[in-house]
Protein backbone atom coordinates (compact mmCIF):
# COMPACT_ATOMS: atom_id res chain seq x y z
CA UNK A 1 0.00 0.00 0.00
CA UNK A 2 1.42 3.67 -1.01
CA UNK A 3 1.92 5.28 2.30
CA UNK A 4 1.75 8.35 0.76
CA UNK A 5 -1.46 8.47 -0.35
CA UNK A 6 -3.90 10.32 1.90
CA UNK A 7 -7.10 9.76 3.12
CA UNK A 8 -9.25 12.76 1.91
CA UNK A 9 -10.74 14.97 4.96
CA UNK A 10 -14.06 14.92 5.65
CA UNK A 11 -16.26 18.53 6.68
CA UNK A 12 -19.57 19.14 8.47
CA UNK A 13 -21.04 22.02 6.83
CA UNK A 14 -23.44 24.06 8.52
CA UNK A 15 -26.01 26.16 6.01
CA UNK A 16 -26.39 28.99 8.49
CA UNK A 17 -27.87 31.42 6.11
CA UNK A 18 -27.53 31.00 1.71
CA UNK A 19 -24.40 33.58 1.78
CA UNK A 20 -22.69 32.11 4.86
CA UNK A 21 -22.02 28.61 5.49
CA UNK A 22 -19.09 27.28 8.31
CA UNK A 23 -17.52 23.84 7.65
CA UNK A 24 -15.96 21.65 10.45
CA UNK A 25 -13.63 18.86 9.38
CA UNK A 26 -14.85 15.11 11.42
CA UNK A 27 -13.42 12.44 11.60
CA UNK A 28 -16.87 10.19 12.07
CA UNK A 29 -20.08 9.88 12.84
CA UNK A 30 -21.22 9.31 16.01
CA UNK A 31 -24.55 9.97 16.55
CA UNK A 32 -27.80 10.05 13.97
CA UNK A 33 -31.26 9.78 14.33
CA UNK A 34 -34.37 11.59 13.53
CA UNK A 35 -36.67 12.60 15.98
CA UNK A 36 -40.57 13.87 15.49
CA UNK A 37 -39.32 17.14 15.62
CA UNK A 38 -35.46 17.19 13.85
CA UNK A 39 -32.55 15.21 12.75
CA UNK A 40 -29.71 14.78 15.87
CA UNK A 41 -26.51 14.04 15.21
CA UNK A 42 -22.74 14.21 16.83
CA UNK A 43 -19.68 14.21 14.68
CA UNK A 44 -16.18 13.82 16.79
CA UNK A 45 -13.84 16.45 14.93
CA UNK A 46 -9.93 16.38 16.03
CA UNK A 47 -10.35 20.18 17.12
CA UNK A 48 -13.72 20.96 18.30
CA UNK A 49 -14.22 17.90 20.29
CA UNK A 50 -17.74 15.73 20.01
CA UNK A 51 -19.96 18.32 18.41
CA UNK A 52 -23.84 18.12 18.82
CA UNK A 53 -25.95 19.35 15.28
CA UNK A 54 -29.67 19.65 15.14
CA UNK A 55 -31.27 19.70 11.47
CA UNK A 56 -27.47 20.73 10.49
CA UNK A 57 -26.94 23.65 12.82
CA UNK A 58 -24.26 23.36 15.40
CA UNK A 59 -25.62 23.70 18.59
CA UNK A 60 -22.51 22.59 20.98
CA UNK A 61 -18.91 21.57 20.82
CA UNK A 62 -16.92 20.24 23.63
CA UNK A 63 -14.48 22.63 23.14
CA UNK A 64 -16.16 25.95 23.58
CA UNK A 65 -19.55 24.65 25.65
CA UNK A 66 -18.23 26.31 28.98
CA UNK A 67 -19.14 29.92 27.34
CA UNK A 68 -22.62 29.41 26.55
CA UNK A 69 -23.09 27.80 29.33
CA UNK A 70 -20.93 29.35 31.89
CA UNK A 71 -23.08 33.04 30.51
CA UNK A 72 -26.76 31.78 30.57
CA UNK A 73 -26.27 30.49 34.00
CA UNK A 74 -23.84 32.50 36.35
CA UNK A 75 -24.58 36.01 35.26
CA UNK A 76 -27.94 36.11 36.77
CA UNK A 77 -27.24 34.30 39.64
CA UNK A 78 -24.95 36.56 40.27
CA UNK A 79 -27.97 38.87 39.80
CA UNK A 80 -29.89 37.26 42.86
CA UNK A 81 -28.81 36.69 46.43
CA UNK A 82 -29.51 33.23 45.92
CA UNK A 83 -31.59 30.18 43.71
CA UNK A 84 -33.73 27.58 45.32
CA UNK A 85 -35.53 26.58 42.56
CA UNK A 86 -34.43 26.88 38.64
CA UNK A 87 -36.56 26.04 35.78
CA UNK A 88 -34.65 24.78 32.27
CA UNK A 89 -36.75 25.12 29.18
CA UNK A 90 -34.69 23.26 26.24
CA UNK A 91 -31.17 22.32 27.88
CA UNK A 92 -30.90 19.00 26.32
CA UNK A 93 -27.59 18.50 26.42
CA UNK A 94 -26.99 19.26 30.27
CA UNK A 95 -24.59 21.72 29.92
CA UNK A 96 -26.65 24.56 32.05
CA UNK A 97 -28.07 21.98 33.97
CA UNK A 98 -24.63 21.53 34.84
CA UNK A 99 -23.31 25.06 36.51
CA UNK A 100 -26.83 25.93 37.83
CA UNK A 101 -26.36 22.15 39.66
CA UNK A 102 -23.21 24.36 41.05
CA UNK A 103 -24.76 26.38 43.85
CA UNK A 104 -24.93 24.90 46.99
CA UNK A 105 -27.98 26.66 48.63
CA UNK A 106 -29.92 25.42 45.46
CA UNK A 107 -32.92 22.67 46.30
CA UNK A 108 -34.05 21.83 42.94
CA UNK A 109 -33.21 22.07 39.08
CA UNK A 110 -36.39 21.31 36.84
CA UNK A 111 -35.40 20.73 33.06
CA UNK A 112 -37.81 20.79 30.44
CA UNK A 113 -36.65 19.36 27.42
CA UNK A 114 -38.98 18.23 24.12
CA UNK A 115 -36.82 15.90 22.16
CA UNK A 116 -35.36 12.54 24.04
CA UNK A 117 -32.93 12.27 21.20
CA UNK A 118 -31.29 15.11 22.18
CA UNK A 119 -30.91 13.88 25.91
CA UNK A 120 -29.64 10.47 24.46
CA UNK A 121 -27.02 11.85 22.02
CA UNK A 122 -25.72 13.77 25.40
CA UNK A 123 -25.99 11.05 27.78
CA UNK A 124 -23.65 8.66 25.24
CA UNK A 125 -21.64 11.30 23.38
CA UNK A 126 -21.50 14.73 25.88
CA UNK A 127 -20.71 13.08 29.39
CA UNK A 128 -19.05 16.25 30.45
CA UNK A 129 -22.51 18.09 30.15
CA UNK A 130 -24.64 15.29 30.14
CA UNK A 131 -23.46 14.37 33.73
CA UNK A 132 -25.82 16.76 35.28
CA UNK A 133 -28.45 14.29 34.40
CA UNK A 134 -27.86 12.02 37.53
CA UNK A 135 -27.47 14.97 40.00
CA UNK A 136 -29.76 14.30 43.04
CA UNK A 137 -31.18 17.78 42.51
CA UNK A 138 -31.88 17.75 39.17
CA UNK A 139 -35.89 17.06 37.66
CA UNK A 140 -35.21 15.96 34.36
CA UNK A 141 -39.09 15.98 32.29
CA UNK A 142 -39.21 14.79 28.50
CA UNK A 143 -42.48 17.20 27.34
CA UNK A 144 -42.75 20.54 25.56
CA UNK A 145 -41.41 23.13 28.02
CA UNK A 146 -44.42 25.73 26.66
CA UNK A 147 -47.20 23.23 27.95
CA UNK A 148 -45.12 22.93 31.15
CA UNK A 149 -44.92 26.72 32.04
CA UNK A 150 -48.93 26.63 30.95
CA UNK A 151 -49.93 24.08 33.51
CA UNK A 152 -47.71 24.14 36.58
CA UNK A 153 -48.34 26.14 39.82
CA UNK A 154 -44.71 26.14 40.97
CA UNK A 155 -42.77 29.51 41.39
CA UNK A 156 -39.21 29.42 40.22
CA UNK A 157 -36.52 31.62 41.07
CA UNK A 158 -34.52 31.28 37.96
CA UNK A 159 -35.93 30.42 34.62
CA UNK A 160 -33.40 29.77 31.67
CA UNK A 161 -34.60 29.13 28.28
CA UNK A 162 -31.97 27.57 26.60
CA UNK A 163 -33.68 27.26 23.61
CA UNK A 164 -32.42 26.72 19.69
CA UNK A 165 -33.41 29.43 16.93
CA UNK A 166 -36.60 30.29 16.28
CA UNK A 167 -37.16 27.52 13.43
CA UNK A 168 -38.98 24.15 14.43
CA UNK A 169 -40.15 22.93 17.73
CA UNK A 170 -38.26 26.09 19.47
CA UNK A 171 -40.21 28.76 17.19
CA UNK A 172 -43.06 28.97 20.01
CA UNK A 173 -40.51 29.77 22.31
CA UNK A 174 -39.81 33.23 20.78
CA UNK A 175 -43.37 34.29 21.48
CA UNK A 176 -45.43 36.57 23.81
CA UNK A 177 -47.87 33.69 25.04
CA UNK A 178 -44.86 31.90 26.32
CA UNK A 179 -43.65 34.99 28.00
CA UNK A 180 -46.80 35.60 29.62
CA UNK A 181 -46.64 31.88 31.40
CA UNK A 182 -42.77 32.12 31.97
CA UNK A 183 -44.20 35.60 34.00
CA UNK A 184 -47.04 33.46 35.82
CA UNK A 185 -44.45 30.89 37.10
CA UNK A 186 -41.45 33.48 37.92
CA UNK A 187 -41.05 34.21 41.47
CA UNK A 188 -41.69 38.34 42.06
CA UNK A 189 -38.08 39.11 42.39
CA UNK A 190 -36.67 36.47 40.02
CA UNK A 191 -35.14 36.97 36.55
CA UNK A 192 -35.75 34.99 33.09
CA UNK A 193 -32.84 34.53 30.67
CA UNK A 194 -33.11 33.59 26.97
CA UNK A 195 -31.29 32.36 23.86
CA UNK A 196 -31.21 36.07 22.21
CA UNK A 197 -29.91 34.90 18.69
CA UNK A 198 -27.29 37.40 17.22
CA UNK A 199 -26.63 41.10 16.33
CA UNK A 200 -25.21 40.44 12.97
CA UNK A 201 -27.91 38.14 11.32
CA UNK A 202 -30.92 38.68 13.85
CA UNK A 203 -31.25 41.74 14.93
CA UNK A 204 -35.37 42.11 14.41
CA UNK A 205 -35.49 38.85 16.60
CA UNK A 206 -34.02 40.46 19.45
CA UNK A 207 -36.30 43.34 18.86
CA UNK A 208 -39.12 41.03 18.49
CA UNK A 209 -37.91 39.14 21.40
CA UNK A 210 -37.26 42.43 23.74
CA UNK A 211 -40.39 44.16 22.61
CA UNK A 212 -42.61 40.71 23.96
CA UNK A 213 -40.57 40.85 27.25
CA UNK A 214 -41.57 44.60 28.01
CA UNK A 215 -45.14 44.16 27.55
CA UNK A 216 -44.89 41.21 30.91
CA UNK A 217 -41.96 42.53 32.87
CA UNK A 218 -40.47 45.80 34.73
CA UNK A 219 -36.83 45.46 33.95
CA UNK A 220 -35.18 44.27 30.65
CA UNK A 221 -31.61 43.98 29.65
CA UNK A 222 -29.41 42.45 26.74
CA UNK A 223 -25.88 40.94 27.25
CA UNK A 224 -23.74 39.58 24.61
CA UNK A 225 -20.93 36.67 24.67
CA UNK A 226 -18.47 35.19 22.00
CA UNK A 227 -17.59 31.94 20.91
CA UNK A 228 -15.91 30.25 18.18
CA UNK A 229 -19.00 27.93 17.43
CA UNK A 230 -21.99 30.30 16.30
CA UNK A 231 -22.11 32.07 13.45
CA UNK A 232 -20.97 35.40 13.09
CA UNK A 233 -19.09 34.98 16.91
CA UNK A 234 -21.59 37.26 18.85
CA UNK A 235 -24.32 36.29 20.37
CA UNK A 236 -26.67 37.35 22.97
CA UNK A 237 -28.80 36.59 25.86
CA UNK A 238 -32.13 38.69 27.08
CA UNK A 239 -32.99 38.94 30.61
CA UNK A 240 -36.03 40.18 32.29
CA UNK A 241 -37.36 40.80 35.94
CA UNK A 242 -40.41 41.58 37.39
CA UNK A 243 -38.60 43.67 40.11
CA UNK A 244 -38.35 47.37 38.40
CA UNK A 245 -34.67 49.38 38.19
CA UNK A 246 -32.81 46.41 37.97
CA UNK A 247 -28.98 47.51 37.16
CA UNK A 248 -28.04 44.38 34.95
CA UNK A 249 -24.09 44.92 35.40
CA UNK A 250 -23.49 45.12 39.09
CA UNK A 251 -23.54 41.83 40.67
CA UNK A 252 -25.23 41.61 44.01
CA UNK A 253 -22.86 38.80 45.46
CA UNK A 254 -19.81 37.09 44.73
CA UNK A 255 -19.68 33.88 42.64
CA UNK A 256 -16.95 31.46 44.20
CA UNK A 257 -16.89 28.55 41.80
CA UNK A 258 -13.88 27.54 39.61
CA UNK A 259 -15.04 28.97 36.20
CA UNK A 260 -13.26 29.10 32.80
CA UNK A 261 -14.99 32.47 31.52
CA UNK A 262 -16.99 34.26 33.90
CA UNK A 263 -15.52 36.49 36.30
CA UNK A 264 -16.96 40.08 37.44
CA UNK A 265 -15.40 42.15 34.09
CA UNK A 266 -16.84 40.12 31.83
CA UNK A 267 -20.20 40.01 33.57
CA UNK A 268 -19.79 43.67 33.72
CA UNK A 269 -18.39 43.70 30.31
CA UNK A 270 -21.45 41.58 28.74
CA UNK A 271 -24.11 44.96 29.14
CA UNK A 272 -21.21 47.20 26.98
CA UNK A 273 -23.49 46.78 24.29
CA UNK A 274 -21.42 47.42 20.65
CA UNK A 275 -23.11 50.94 18.99
CA UNK A 276 -24.88 49.48 16.12
CA UNK A 277 -26.68 47.09 18.28
CA UNK A 278 -27.39 49.56 21.11
CA UNK A 279 -28.88 52.10 18.67
CA UNK A 280 -31.62 49.30 17.53
CA UNK A 281 -32.62 48.00 20.64
CA UNK A 282 -32.53 51.09 23.14
CA UNK A 283 -36.16 51.57 23.00
CA UNK A 284 -36.47 48.38 24.57
CA UNK A 285 -34.35 47.99 27.37
CA UNK A 286 -35.21 48.96 30.95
Amino acid sequence: MDSSVKTPKQWMTEKFQEYYHLSYQVEEKLYSKRSEFQLVEVFKTPFFGNMLFNDGLAMVSEKDEFVYHEMISHVPASLLPSIKKVLIIGGGDGGTAREILRYPELEACTMVEIDPLVIEAAREFLPTMSVSFNHPKMNLIVEDGIKFVKETSESFDLILVDSTDPIGPAQPLFGPEFYKDIHACLSPEGIVVSQAETPYFAMDMQKKLLSILNDSFKSVGLYNYHNLTYPGGTWSFSIASKKPNMTWDKPVRDINLDMKLYNKAIHQGAFALPEFQKQQIAEFLK
